[in-house]
């Protein structure tokens, strides 16, 4: 899959932080994202979070890390965001 090593990440791209839910696929990792909004009615906020498909080339996020991604283009079916740095690793 040589069409992998050229994967452009734009300045303006979006980037999400996140934590490492699952690394056992090969070059890819699952990445949750937590956040709040606030309810259309009752205003109170209400915690949400997104499950996000990541390419990770090197293998190198491990579970429970905290980690970067950037959205970049389709690379396949569930995966249009690729792991830029990992912010922390976990403690094991």
């Amino acid at each position: 899959m040589s069409h992998l090593k050229e994967i452009v990440i734009p300045e303006k791209a979006s980037r999400k932080v996140g934590v490492v839910t699952s690394d056992a696929r090969d070059k890819s990792c699952k990445v949750e994202i937590q956040f709040s909004v606030k309810h259309p009615k009752y205003g109170k906020y209400i915690r949400r979070r997104s499950l996000i498909q990541a390419h990770d080339a090197n293998n190198e996020a491990k579970l429970g890390d905290k980690v970067e991604i950037a959205e970049c283009r389709p690379i396949s079916k569930t995966k249009s965001w690729v792991l830029t740095r990992i912010i922390e690793a976990a403690v094991v």
